[in-house]
């Protein structure tokens, strides 16, 4: 059979024009992350203003995305990061990436910016073509208003891409939020590095995307793909399905690990852990209403909670563990119904929930709000909506709130804020942390092993960076558990032709190659792989853990590392 068709959809805001051209062929096998940081690294200038025209911002799918395999809709965002000023991807579920690849469309790319800083457009996709339009309508529309409105103008079956007003004023914690499958709530956040910022900057309120009758995309050995898709998928479910309940249950298990935030990270422990667990969520599902649900279409992880209030009305959904830490124990908040309401106000605004709650943890050590003080936060997020100094330092992220309150102690690494997960008794995500070219992010390569040697610290970050990025390539959810043999069989089904195991590494490896590139460009150089001195100096747990591993090591996971048949064993058993 013929291959498809598939296009870049460039968008060009200064000029108004909107234009599809064919992918090309020598990266049929980019997608999600690998395309974003490919267009990054070959189009756009590194040393650039992130929130000028020069600036791009990348919409895409993976290579599988918009196919049967399960679980392989989600979009990546990329772009230059206003927070971090190096490059930065963020991804997020929902069906917009799955409609942009029915459609023929891997990826939108966007340049330029309007001549009048304060106009609004939005940009509307479909089966006639693609066309820029006025939304001068929904400027400072929170997320669920701005939605509510876009689905009494486009067909019942579309998906949208939006912004809130913390992308709109172009804060540094802003983010972007996707429908989920439903297309009720706009709480599948790519929230990490400010990438709503630079859609605000673009002055891109939202995109509307309608699949009309556009069908599955078919792979060159179609009987075969479906078949081993359909192996990927019943290995998850014959498996421990870890989070079927909701990424929130990690809670308890980190509390355990003294990798739990609590009060800017002066601890790694929460007396509150047990009203904070995620566990607690499932147990209103009955009286209230709500309960887990498969954020789009195909997905059989199904780790999204719906969360309803007392009155069974709904409040939130996809309430993540990162979320509880940062959010709740990080801001010493005792309750997860606090932790729910917060959650919901950042996905309003269009905010990270870690760079939030680690900018609010700041605000409290510096004693401007009270530990705990729940409706005191709350207030913080409409000093966000209207644009006030502190709202743009709270959105601005944890550097921004340190430099107008004047706290020296800021967890941070590259500008982003730690994630939750402890890179003291995590000392491989701590190298994972220091060694991303995107900053301190738990996506990039997690290791939740706190015993790992020291001296195998660096190749055990490199193994998780590796596979993160094969993953971040195929537009899989990681909670899948799809291995680089999967991914590469799949490819391989879905091209015509074999994908060798070196092949896929090399895939990977290259997306990082791209990355670190760009971050040299934008200046930054191997004295930046380093974690905060609180970090260092300051101790979690009995064992008064540290992180202690010295740079030379450090510097070992940026070295390539051979790739053999044990890697692929070892992540093929899990």
């Amino acid at each position: 059979m013929p291959q498809e068709t598939l296009d870049l959809l460039r968008v060009d805001m200064t000029t108004g024009e909107a234009r599809r051209e064919p992918l090309p062929e020598t990266w049929r096998l980019l997608g999600g992350r690998s395309l974003s940081a490919r267009l990054l690294s070959e189009e756009c200038d590194p040393t650039c203003d992130p929130l000028g025209p020069d600036n791009l911002l990348v919409l895409a799918g993976g290579v599988l995305t918009g196919t049967a395999a399960p679980t392989s809709g989600r979009l990546s965002v990329g772009a230059k990061s206003p927070l971090t000023g190096g490059i930065k991807e963020a991804n997020a579920g929902g069906n917009p990436a799955q409609h942009l690849a029915r459609l023929g469309i891997r990826a939108i790319v966007v340049k330029g910016q309007p001549t009048d800083p304060s106009a609004r457009f939005g940009l509307e996709v479909d089966e006639s073509g693609a066309r820029l339009v006025p939304a001068d309508d929904l400027a400072g529309l929170w997320t669920y208003a701005t939605c509510e409105r876009l689905v009494e103008r486009y067909a019942k079956d579309a998906s949208f891409i939006c912004i809130g007003p913390a992308g709109e004023h172009r804060l540094g914690g802003a983010s972007v939020a996707c429908t989920d499958q439903d297309n009720r709530y706009p709480a599948r956040q790519a929230s990490r590095g400010g990438m709503g910022a630079v859609m605000g900057a673009k002055g891109l309120k939202f995109v509307a995307i309608e699949p009309g009758k556009s069908r599955l995309r078919r792979a060159a050995d179609h009987k075969a793909f479906l078949a081993r898709a359909k192996q990927v998928g019943q290995s998850y479910l014959d498996g421990d399905r870890l989070f079927s309940e909701g990424t929130a249950i990690g809670v308890t298990l980190a509390n355990s690990i003294y990798s739990l935030p609590y009060k800017n990270r002066i601890d790694g422990q929460s007396p509150d852990a047990e009203t904070l667990d995620g566990n607690l969520i499932k147990e209103t599902f009955a009286e209230r209403g709500g309960g887990m649900h498969n954020c789009l279409t195909g997905c059989i992880v199904q780790c999204s909670n719906v969360i309803h209030g007392a009155e069974g009305e709904y409040k939130t959904s996809a309430l993540e563990f990162e979320t509880m830490a940062l959010l709740g124990s990080n801001c010493a908040v005792e309750a997860w119904e606090d932790v729910a309401d917060l959650d919901r106000l950042c996905d309003e605004l269009g905010l990270d929930t870690i760079e939030t709650g680690a900018a609010i943890a700041i605000y409290m050590e510096a004693g401007r709000l009270e530990w705990g003080d729940v409706a005191g936060m709350k207030a913080l997020f409409d000093e966000i909506s209207d644009g006030t100094e502190i709202g743009r330092a709270i959105g601005g992220g944890a550097v921004a709130t340190a430099k107008l309150t004047g706290v020296t102690r800021v967890p941070v690494v590259k500008g982003q804020a730690i994630a939750a997960w402890d890179p003291r008794p995590l000392k491989a995500t701590g190298v994972t942390y220091a060694t991303s070219a995107m900053g301190a992010d738990h996506t990039a390569g997690l290791v939740l092993d706190p015993g790992v040697a020291p001296e195998d610290c660096a190749r055990r970050s490199q193994e998780e960076q590796l596979c993160s990025a094969i993953n971040d390539g195929s537009g899989f959810c990681e909670f899948l558990g799809a291995t680089p043999d999967d991914i590469r069989a799949l490819y391989g089904l879905m091209v015509g032709g074999e994908v060798s195991r070196e092949e896929i590494a090399d895939l990977g490896w290259q997306t990082l190659e791209d990355e670190w590139a760009f971050n040299r460009g934008a200046g930054f150089t191997e004295a930046d792989d380093v974690l905060p001195e609180c970090m260092q100096t300051d101790p979690v747990g009995p064992t008064k853990e540290v992180f202690d591993l010295p740079p030379s090591l450090i510097a070992e996971a940026k070295v390539r590392r051979p790739v053999d048949d044990a890697f692929f064993a070892k992540k093929a058993a899990g």
